[in-house]
């Protein structure tokens, strides 16, 4: 698998990233052992967790992986803090306490001295950005952290945190991204290239939507059937969408591959996207994902996707 540079940076990530939001809500132990393994068996390092994913089990599920399946020095992990979540309940908090509280567990979670990226989880108005700024500075001259950024802040947000003036910079950003959902490219992108930030693009295939599995319907097996998860899927159910699905959907017929893989090529070869991180249920979704990084897509595609999403 590719390895690219995040923003202006010497961090090298995975074109492909593994997300983790899954692990221990619809995915088990052994099943995340296999994806891990198949992960990194085809190249790729970049691995996204959090201590809210599914109130801390996926991180806890990551740390029996670790060294057991794929040797610690081989991954790079992404974590975050700033959203406590306690029994479906979020609560945001920024401080210099609450930051590296969760830090100081996630390491303890993991099993780890450092973590190659730490991303502040979202911009917390009632914490001076100063605060934050300087708990990230903190954070890396300790040596708990190779690399900062922030995730789903806004263009200003971020241009305001890139600017605070301290030693260190950020380095990432992650953010919603995808045909379905491109508002990231009116005001974010613009501030993450500006300030040398390199994006990681979440939810690359539109909850599943993007895949043209809704197409005909909601399946009686997919996320959108089940009404805890339903809510992920529907806001891209629109009639707008319909034409950009039926766009990829096109282009896979013609491309002799999946609109899995075309909606996953497009979204990993933007500008500014250091790698795309996509969530899998089970071994098989992954292995669709795996096999659509070996996908270039055409440029006349590539623009006619462009054009349609737009």
């Amino acid at each position: 698998m590719e390895q690219r540079t995040v923003g202006a940076s010497g961090l090298r990530v995975s074109r492909l990233g593994l997300g983790t939001l899954a692990w221990g809500r619809d995915t088990d132990g052994d099943e995340a052992a296999a994806q891990l393994a198949a992960f990194a068996d085809a190249g790729g390092t970049l691995v996204d967790t959090s201590p809210a994913y599914g109130d801390g089990v996926a991180q806890r599920i990551l740390a029996e992986l670790v060294d057991d399946v794929v040797p610690r020095a081989n991954l790079v992990i992404s974590s975050s803090a700033g959203i406590a979540s306690t029994a479906g309940a979020s609560r945001v908090d920024c401080s210099r306490r609450a930051l590296l509280g969760q830090l100081d567990g996630t390491l303890r979670e993991l099993g780890t001295d450092y973590l190659d990226v730490w991303q502040v989880a979202t911009w917390d108005a009632r914490t001076p950005v100063d605060e934050v700024a300087q708990t990230l500075e903190y954070a890396v001259t300790s040596g708990k952290v190779r690399y900062v950024g922030a995730r789903g802040y806004l263009g200003w947000q971020l241009a305001t945190a890139a600017g605070a003036g301290h030693r260190t910079r950020l380095t990432a950003t992650q953010a919603e991204y995808s045909l379905l959902a491109r508002g990231v490219e009116e005001e974010l992108i613009p501030a993450a290239t500006h300030h040398g930030l390199g994006l990681f693009a979440a939810v690359p295939l539109a909850g599943g939507v993007l895949t043209g599995k809704y197409r005909d319907g909601v399946p009686v097996d997919s996320r959108g059937a089940d009404e805890s998860h339903a809510q992920d899927v529907r806001g891209y159910l629109t009639d707008s969408a319909v034409r950009v699905v039926d766009a990829v959907v096109t282009a896979a017929d013609g491309l002799g591959t999946s609109p899995l893989a075309v909606a996953l090529a497009w979204i990993r070869d933007r500008p500014a996207v250091a790698s795309a991180v996509v969530g899998a249920r089970d071994l098989a979704q992954l292995t669709g994902v795996l096999v659509a990084e070996e996908l270039e897509l055409p440029s006349a595609i590539s623009a006619a996707l462009d054009d349609v999403s737009a």
